[in-house]
């Protein structure tokens, strides 16, 4: 029987860790730890780093771990990276679990760019206000543009900001285009920043952006090593099924 680690923290990793139960298999399913509740696993959950490559090495071999499961958001470039090292190291099989970035529909309004530099400097001089929908990570690259009126939607309340005008709410997905609709007409928002994280979850905010007209600031996923990617829980619970049969 294989003994997996699911590194999670997405939509996608909490469906897969329901089938994984279901099937039985031994699993452990890692959080990162940067929400203060996150969502419960129907797995035993570990939360928190590894320590680098080095640390996530010791662990797959001390845990015994014989697959790993790259179920982490796209734009979590180091923990994919150190993962895609680790299990090269320790020589134990790794497939991502990767949603689809999305596409502009008809009638978005998008501008790409490559990093939050590049939303930053897309954003107008003028004072404006941003629905900044990137999480808590970057929000101190934006004070460089203290003229803004920044909405903010995190998991959590955050703490002090370091963005002298801005509004938060605190919320947890999914979201409709109804509602997201209604929250930017309500903070007269005339801009969007995102990063393209894909999935059903999150994409409201550009489909209400585009009912509204507005411009979405859309940021690109981050580079990370080549590795084989799943693109559902069936072509995950295949690969493991297959590789276990194998006594890969």
């Amino acid at each position: 029987m294989p003994r997996i680690l699911l590194l999670g923290g997405t939509t996608e990793a909490s469906l897969l860790a329901c089938a994984v139960a279901g099937a039985g298999w031994d699993a452990v399913f890692s959080y990162a730890g940067r929400t203060a509740q996150p969502m419960a696993q129907p797995l035993p959950t570990r939360i928190g780093g590894f320590g680098g490559v080095a640390g996530l090495v010791g662990y797959l071999r001390s845990e015994g771990i014989s697959h790993v499961v790259d179920a982490t958001h796209p734009f979590a470039a180091g923990m994919s990276a150190n993962a895609v090292a680790a299990c090269a190291v320790a020589a134990v099989p790794l497939l991502a679990f990767e949603r689809p970035a999305w596409g502009a529909e008809p009638g978005s309004n998008w501008l790409r760019v490559g990093d939050m530099a590049g939303a930053l400097a897309a954003l107008p001089d003028l004072p404006a206000r941003v629905f900044l929908a990137i999480g808590k990570q970057h929000l101190a690259d934006f004070a460089a543009k203290p003229q803004h009126v920044y909405l903010l939607r995190l998991v959590d309340a955050p703490g002090v900001l370091p963005l002298p005008q801005a509004k938060v709410v605190v919320a947890r997905g999914p979201f409709t285009v109804e509602g997201d609709t209604a929250l930017m007409q309500t903070h007269r928002i005339t801009h969007v920043v995102a990063k393209n994280a894909g999935g059903a979850g999150a994409r409201a905010k550009l489909d209400a952006a585009r009912a509204l007209r507005l411009p979405v600031i859309l940021i690109d996923r981050p580079v990370v090593p080549v590795r084989p990617v799943a693109g559902t829980v069936d072509e995950v619970m295949a690969w493991l099924g297959h590789n276990a049969r194998l006594g890969v």
